[in-house]
């Protein structure tokens, strides 16, 4: 094929300009990243004041905005399994001004607990870096459920089908999913008991109206230290400082069993990963402070200060195996 003069000059210009407006949009991303931040940042949290994740938004990111030069504003907009926030979040400006922290049901479950979901956990999102993961205890009232270790428990169950209730606060939660997981795993029937929330989850398992559930360990270790329940199992891979005696479930019998309620934040997809990258040396370096590290410690949380891309590993990681559980319970919230 000949080109003609005229033609290889217009090839050069559409070319000239293609390269152009490349370069500006790296360059304007480059200013912006410089003048980054010049407002406060909204971080917004997708559930009601007390939770884990607000717990680490109003821990970590006052240093974070001390470090950065600007406040974050933490808002709480909870409702229907942390999709309200979620979404106002994916539709928000892509500048960093507008950040989301959520948990493993923001960015993991809510793919397959709704159906008509108004956001993408992997598509609508630029992750900044993990916050932290908390373990669970399986617990149970032993006036309710009369064992001593996983054995026992499992036994029980299986000579018992369908007798034995455990409380799932918030449907669709990590402590929910958790108990579904180890129910498919351990192979027993268990009848779930939905709650609004954990406090009267806790209550009525201390009232004997359900006989177990999991529990995360920051809430259940005065209840377990006062000896009115029994943990029996932790769902991490390995035993927990504050529980030495409690055994994990793997070691229970019951191998490759992991379970973490982990959190997370991110920014509105097409945020200029220069700004990224600013908000998580910020981060990072806020996750240093040794008050920050007491207060997580204090709480049972380990923190996951990291990349972007650690994060994107473990979402495509938990997204399937997660999904898999969630199919096999047959659990919807549409």
């Amino acid at each position: 094929m000949k080109f003609t003069h005229s033609k290889v000059l217009v090839a050069f210009k559409l070319a000239f300009v293609a390269a152009t407006a490349v370069a500006g949009v790296v360059l304007s991303q480059g200013a912006a990243a410089q003048t980054y931040p010049n407002k406060p940042i909204r971080l917004i949290v997708p559930y009601p004041p007390g939770g884990g994740v607000d717990f680490i938004s109003r821990t970590v990111f006052g240093k974070v905005g001390n470090l950065l030069g600007q406040p974050f504003i933490v808002e709480n907009h909870p409702g229907a399994g942390s999709t309200i926030g979620s979404e106002l979040v994916a539709k928000s400006p892509p500048d960093g001004y507008t950040l989301l922290i959520g948990d493993m049901g923001t960015f993991a479950f809510n793919s397959s607990l709704y159906k008509n979901l108004r956001y993408d956990p992997q598509k609508s999102f630029a992750p900044i870096s993990l916050t932290g993961r908390l373990a669970f205890a399986l617990v149970v009232n032993p006036d309710v459920v009369p064992v001593k270790t996983m054995d026992e428990f499992i036994q029980y169950a299986k000579q018992n089908p369908g007798k034995i209730n455990y409380a799932a606060p918030g449907p669709g939660s990590p402590l929910h999913i958790a108990m579904d997981l180890f129910k498919q795993r351990a192979n027993i029937n268990l009848v779930a008991i939905p709650y609004k929330g954990g406090g009267d989850a806790i209550k009525d398992l201390l009232g004997g109206q359900v006989g177990a559930m999991f529990l995360d360990i920051a809430t259940g270790l005065a209840h377990l230290q006062g000896g009115k329940l029994r943990a029996i199992a932790v769902s991490s891979v390995n035993r927990l400082a504050a529980l030495p005696d409690v055994p994990t479930v793997r070691e229970s019998g019951i191998p490759g069993f992991e379970a973490y309620a982990w959190q997370g934040f991110a920014a509105p997809v097409g945020t200029p990963p220069a700004v990224i990258a600013k908000i998580n040396t910020a981060f990072v370096t806020a996750m240093k402070d040794p008050e920050i590290r007491k207060r997580f410690a204090d709480r049972e949380i380990e923190p996951l200060e990291g990349t972007p891309l650690q994060f994107v590993q473990l979402q495509s990681s938990e997204i399937p195996k997660w999904a898999e559980v969630i199919r096999k319970s047959n659990i919807s919230l549409d």
